[in-house]
């Protein structure tokens, strides 16, 4: 039996459209403090200091723990809009521990990771999937994906550097102003980022540097699908024990194979 985990396409990205009038419940766009890069006229400097801020936030953290719970669009067989929803608890160290508890509107599914291995447990089935991982949490997330499918829309926030990931092909970059109302009131700048193959919008808190919200869409793909992630619960530096990123209860599970859930098993002969 193959890994099971819902594929989302999800990286930083949304909102390719300049927004030029107020939206409700938040602050009416102001003009810029700073002008656009002479270089690059659609990118503000004041939205690449703001990115860069942020990157660098996440990247100082030795360790951290947030909540990411991600909506994303997937069509129906009538090619309806459907809406589905996943709850993230994640737990990470660096170089080399991750922690993902995740239920949803579909199979729960745990995932752990320790230097060495990566395991997958599926708690509804009791069953685990093992496979040997690269020693830093970029190289298992990108392991874990090309050999299972398995991916983390928020795995952005995870990496060494995120202003690389977010700031690569850049060709719009603007502050919209900021937003009282995403994180329980807390007071959020709001940049727009836009590339040849994503759009976005995020929301970044004012006092801590830490990302809010999320909401991107792939102007590429075909269904034009929408995705946000709202984070909650942040903590920066806490301290774990090795225990923390593995799990007895799925090491004591029966195995299946850790694959791809489109790749169809060989038949013994």
């Amino acid at each position: 039996m193959a890994v099971f985990r819902r594929t989302q396409q999800v990286a930083f990205g949304l909102l390719c459209c300049l927004v030029t009038v107020p939206v409700h419940g938040q602050q009416q766009a102001q003009p810029p403090s700073m002008p656009p890069s002479p270089e690059h006229p659609a990118i503000e400097p004041q939205a690449i200091a703001m990115l860069k801020a942020t990157s660098a936030r996440l990247a100082g953290a030795r360790s951290m723990s947030f909540t990411a719970v991600t909506t994303y669009e997937a069509p129906a067989r009538n090619q309806q809009s459907l809406y589905y929803a996943t709850f993230s608890q994640v737990a990470m160290q660096r170089p080399n521990k991750l922690r993902v508890v995740t239920p949803g509107d579909g199979p729960a599914s745990d995932f752990y990771y320790n230097g060495k291995s990566m395991m997958v447990y599926a708690p509804a089935l009791n069953l685990t999937a093992v496979a040997d991982a690269p020693p830093t949490i970029e190289g298992a997330l990108k392991e874990a994906f090309v050999k299972a499918a398995v991916y983390f829309p928020f795995g952005e926030v995870l990496a060494t550097d995120p202003y690389k990931n977010m700031s690569e092909g850049l060709t719009s970059a603007f502050v919209i102003g900021q937003s009282h109302v995403v994180g329980d009131g807390i007071v959020t700048d709001m940049v727009a980022i836009k590339n040849d193959n994503v759009e976005a919008e995020i929301w970044i808190g004012v006092d801590d540097g830490l990302p809010r919200m999320i909401r991107a869409e792939y102007p590429k793909d075909p269904t034009h699908a929408r995705y946000e992630i709202i984070f909650t619960n942040w903590h920066i530096n806490p301290t774990f024990k090795a225990a923390d990123f593995t799990s007895a209860v799925a090491l004591k599970a029966p195995r299946m194979d850790f694959m791809r859930p489109d790749v169809q098993p060989v038949a013994a002969k």
